[in-house]
């Protein structure tokens, strides 16, 4: 679970909801009782939330909530990520304590600066939003206001992201599992999303969504790279990656954490697969 406020983003679903910091705080000393790997704050709104045009990602978690809610999780040794969509979202999570910002929303010197001071990171989902944005609406099923919205956050994202990889900010990458058109046999669309609309090489992406990755999940010294003492987590390719990023949509063999898979498979989505197909 996460945690989120009366009317937020995935309030009474996903996460609980907080109505003041003290309970904030609760809730993540409930959460962290259960072992997780981090604890996620559902800060602003989304696309699908909005209620006008232009302003995907609302204001919905007050900054003391985040306090409250950052410092009992890092008293805990635990790391904070925040759901944000908007440039007020971002700054509000970095001037309370988040680690890292999921999503992102269109940057400004005052919030790289922040970045930097808190030493958080970034970590960019294209994924979710392109269906929103790009998608034919009689396909994706989205409103007029929902796919503008979508356009605003799918660009916010885009430029967070080339405005940290210039600043030398931590950058990883995710695919938002559980949005409409997102599949969890899918992290290779993500890798060319980031290559293509961010401008990095594949080389680079593929650094990303391994060993950057890991270094901001806080298990860079155990997986992330190949590496003798490190967990046996590879993948092998007929094809080389960093020629075409397709080349990882079919796998030769899987090692995780030394068990070898031979010539993977997974049930796959055909319609999903069909409409995703249109933007490789």
């Amino acid at each position: 679970m996460a945690v989120s406020v009366p009317g937020g983003h995935m309030a009474g679903s996903l996460a609980y909801e907080a109505r003041s910091a003290e309970e904030a705080r609760q809730y993540v000393e409930r959460i962290a009782a259960d072992s997780p790997d981090l604890i996620k704050l559902m800060i602003t709104g989304g696309v699908l939330d909005a209620k006008v045009k232009g302003e995907p990602g609302e204001l919905k978690m007050p900054p003391e909530y985040v306090r409250a809610a950052c410092g009992e999780a890092h008293a805990r040794g635990l790391k904070v990520a925040a759901h944000v969509e908007s440039p007020e979202g971002v700054r509000v999570a970095l001037e309370n304590g988040v680690d890292s910002i999921e999503h992102g929303a269109m940057p400004d010197e005052d919030i790289q600066r922040l970045f930097r001071e808190r030493g958080a990171a970034l970590v960019t989902t294209l994924s979710p939003a392109l269906p929103y944005a790009e998608f034919d609406r009689a396909i994706s099923h989205a409103s007029e206001l929902e796919q503008f919205n979508g356009k605003v956050v799918f660009r916010g994202i885009i430029e967070c992201a080339k405005a940290c990889l210039a600043a030398g900010i931590p950058v990883g990458i995710g695919t938002d599992t559980g949005c409409p058109y997102i599949t969890h046999y899918d992290m290779w669309r993500e890798l060319i999303y980031f290559s293509r609309y961010c401008g990095v090489s594949p080389a680079f992406a593929l650094y990303t969504a391994t060993l950057g990755n890991a270094r901001i999940a806080g298990i860079g010294a155990e997986t992330g790279s190949i590496e003798k003492g490190k967990c046996a987590d590879l993948i092998v390719c007929d094809k080389n990656p960093l020629e075409d990023l397709s080349a990882l949509r079919r796998l030769f063999a899987v090692v995780a954490r030394g068990n070898y898979i031979a010539s993977p498979s997974v049930r796959k989505m055909p319609n999903v697969e069909r409409e995703l197909d249109k933007f490789l």
